[in-house]
C-alpha cells in the first residue's frame, strides 16, 4: 500500500502504521470473510495449465476414505468459466472440492470444503499469488467474502432496501480480485458443506474451539498448497471478522509451526483486540464505538468525508476520552461533552444525558430509528429492519441485516455448487450455522487474548510481510477505531507503512456497495504487488 492513499468518502480515509479492536466475539456474530480452499484444478507441471479432472473425479464418486461413510460428499469437481472485468476477458477454472482431515491414526475426522478460481494461463508464464478466504462467525462460511466481495460472481445483499426475496442472481462481479490473485474461499467445518465426521464432544475439541480451529484451518491450507504445487508461489490470506482473529494466528501459525510464510494479509472488519476493557472505568469501548454511531448520523445527512471523520477521530481521543475519565469531578466538562455527543449523533437529548455520553450498542441501535418503527443493524446502523417488538424492554428480535442476507447467499452458494459447477449433493448449504455458534468454546483465554501478539509477532518476523486493515466507518460490530487504536500502539518495526488501516462508507460488509470496491481492489493489488 502507498502510505497516504486517500480515496475520499468511498474509499480509504487514512493510513495508520499498525492497528485494532475491541467488542465481544457475540457481537462479531458474522465474521464475513470467505476462506475458501483451491479444488482440484491442479497444473500438470508448474506454471501449466489446470489439470481436467478425470474420470475417477466423475460427479457422485466417493473417494477411497469415504467409502464407509454414509452420504459421501462428491469427489472434486471443475467447470471452465469466463469473466470480463475492465474490458479484459479472463478465462478461469472454479472447482469445488474436499481436503480431509484425519486424527493421529489416520482415521477421517473431517470434510472441508472449498471453492477455487484458478485462472488459466499458458505454461511458461510467470507463477500466480494465490489468496486463501475465510469468513466469521464463529460459523459463517466463506460465501460472504465470495460472492459479495471478491469473488469474480457476487450476488446483491446487506444494503438498504435489499430483500430477502429477491433473485439470488449471480453477475459477474467488477471489483474480484481474480485479475491479480487466484482465490481459494475455505468453508470451516459446520459451514458451507464441510462436516465432522465425530461425534458432538469430539467436534467441540477439535474443530469447535479457538486454537484448534487455528490448527485445522492452518493444515487445510498447507494441504492445498501441495495437493494443486502451489508452495511457492506468493500466498496471501484475507479474513473478515471472526476471521481477522482467525487471519494474524493462521499466518503466524504457518509461519512458525507449518514452515509456510505468508506474504501478507488482508483482515477485513477484524475482530482482533476484545481487552479493552468493560467501559466501567476505562474510556477505550465508548471511544471505539462513538465514531461509527457519528459516522452513520452524518452519512444519513449526506455530510459523510474524511474531513469530518478526522475531526470526530479527534475529538473521541482527546476531550471526549478526558471528560469519560474525569467523570463527576468536573460537571462542566461532562456537560460539555453530553451536548457535543448529542449534537454529533442526531439523538435524543435526554437519551444521551441518561446514557452519560456513554452509548450502549444494543440502546442505540433500538433508539436510532424508534420514531419510525424500525431497529438498526449492529452491521450498519443505516440498515433497517422493523421492529416486530417495540414495546419491550429489551430488543427481542434478529439482527435486520442477518436476517435479509442468509437466504439470497445461501441460495446462490448451492446453485453455483450444484448446478453451475455440477458438484451434486442434496446436503444443506449452511451459509451462517447457529450450531457451529452455539457449540463454539467461547470460554477460552485464547479467544479473550485476541490475537494482536500472533500480529505482531508474525510483523516481527519478517520484514517483507505486509497487513492491510479495512473497516466500514458504520460498523458498531467490530469499529474501526479498535483498529485505529490497537495499532496505534504497535511497534513500527522497520516500514512504518506495513501494518495500515484504511476506512470506507458503510458497515461492516462495506464491500457489498459497489463504490467500494475499486477502492480495496486497488489497496490489495498495490499490497500484493509491493511483495
Amino acid at each position: 500500500m502507498v502510505a497516504g492513499l486517500a480515496l475520499g468518502v468511498g474509499g480509504a480515509s487514512k493510513v495508520f502504521a499498525m492497528t485494532f479492536n475491541r467488542i465481544s466475539p457475540a457481537l462479531c456474530a458474522v465474521a464475513l470473510v470467505a476462506f475458501s480452499l483451491p479444488s482440484l484444478a491442479q497444473r500438470g507441471e508448474r506454471g501449466g495449465a489446470p489439470t481436467a479432472p478425470t474420470a475417477a473425479a466423475a460427479p457422485g464418486a466417493a473417494r477411497p476414505a469415504a467409502e464407509t461413510m454414509k452420504n459421501p460428499l462428491p469427489a472434486d469437481k471443475s467447470v471452465e468459466q469466463t469473466i470480463t472485468v475492465g474490458g479484459k476477458t479472463l478465462h478461469y477454472t472454479a472447482t469445488v472440492g474436499t481436503i480431509e482431515m484425519k486424527d493421529k491414526d489416520e482415521k477421517p475426522t473431517g470434510e472441508v470444503e472449498y471453492i477455487s478460481y484458478v485462472l488459466d494461463k499458458p505454461a511458461g508464464t510467470p507463477d500466480r499469488p494465490v489468496t486463501f478466504a475465510f469468513n466469521g462467525g464463529p460459523g459463517a462460511s466463506s460465501v460472504y467474502l465470495n460472492m459479495g466481495a471478491i469473488g469474480p460472481k457476487r450476488v446483491n445483499f446487506g444494503n438498504a432496501g435489499d430483500s430477502a426475496s429477491d433473485p439470488a442472481t449471480l453477475i459477474d462481479n467488477q471489483g474480484t480480485w481474480l485479475d491479480f490473485t487466484d482465490l481459494v474461499f475455505i468453508d470451516p467445518i459446520g459451514t458451507g458443506y464441510s462436516r465432522s465426521l465425530v461425534d458432538d464432544d469430539t467436534t467441540r475439541k477439535i474443530f469447535y474451539s479457538p486454537t484448534p480451529d487455528i490448527e485445522y484451518l492452518s493444515l487445510v491450507v498447507w494441504k492445498w498448497l501441495v495437493k494443486n504445487d502451489r508452495l511457492l508461489d506468493k500466498k496471501y490470506l484475507i479474513g473478515e471478522s471472526y476471521g481477522g482473529y482467525r487471519g494474524p494466528r493462521i499466518a503466524h501459525y504457518l509461519q512458525s509451526t507449518l514452515g509456510v510464510a505468508m506474504n501478507g494479509l488482508v483482515l477485513v472488519s477484524p475482530y482482533l483486540n476484545p481487552e479493552f476493557g468493560d467501559g466501567n472505568l476505562s474510556p477505550v469501548p465508548w471511544m471505539t464505538t462513538l465514531p461509527s454511531i457519528t459516522a452513520a448520523h452524518l452519512e444519513s445527512q449526506g455530510k459523510l468525508s474524511d474531513a469530518e471523520m478526522k475531526k470526530v477521530i479527534g475529538y473521541t481521543e482527546g476531550e471526549y476520552a478526558s471528560a469519560l475519565i474525569k467523570g463527576n469531578s468536573d460537571p462542566a466538562a461532562r456537560d460539555a461533552m453530553i451536548a457535543h455527543v448529542t449534537e454529533m449523533t442526531g439523538l435524543d437529548p435526554t437519551f444521551v444525558k441518561f446514557s452519560g455520553g456513554r452509548l450502549e450498542t444494543g440502546a442505540y441501535l433500538r433508539e436510532v430509528h424508534r420514531t419510525q418503527g424500525l431497529i438498526g443493524s449492529v452491521y450498519d446502523s443505516n440498515v433497517t429492519g422493523f421492529d416486530p417488538f417495540p414495546y419491550t424492554m429489551n430488543g427481542r428480535t434478529n439482527d435486520p441485516m442477518l436476517e435479509s442476507i442468509v437466504a439470497p447467499t445461501s441460495t446462490a452458494a448451492a446453485d453455483f455448487i450444484t448446478h453451475t459447477v455440477g458438484w451434486k449433493t442434496d446436503a444443506r448449504y449452511e451459509a451462517l450455522s447457529s450450531t457451529v455458534g452455539r457449540m463454539w468454546d467461547r470460554s477460552s483465554d485464547d479467544l479473550r487474548r485476541g490475537s494482536v501478539a500472533d500480529l505482531r509477532e508474525a510483523v516481527a518476523a519478517d520484514p517483507k510481510f505486509r497487513v492491510l486493515i479495512v473497516h466500514g466507518w458504520n460498523d458498531l460490530s467490530c469499529p474501526f477505531m479498535g483498529s485505529v487504536l490497537t495499532v496505534q500502539q504497535m511497534p513500527i518495526m522497520g516500514d512504518a507503512n506495513r501494518v495500515q488501516v484504511h476506512e470506507f462508507a458503510g458497515g461492516h460488509m462495506f464491500y457489498t456497495r459497489p463504490a467500494n470496491q475499486s477502492g480495496l481492489h486497488k489497496m490489495a493489488e498495490t499490497m500484493v504487488a509491493t511483495h
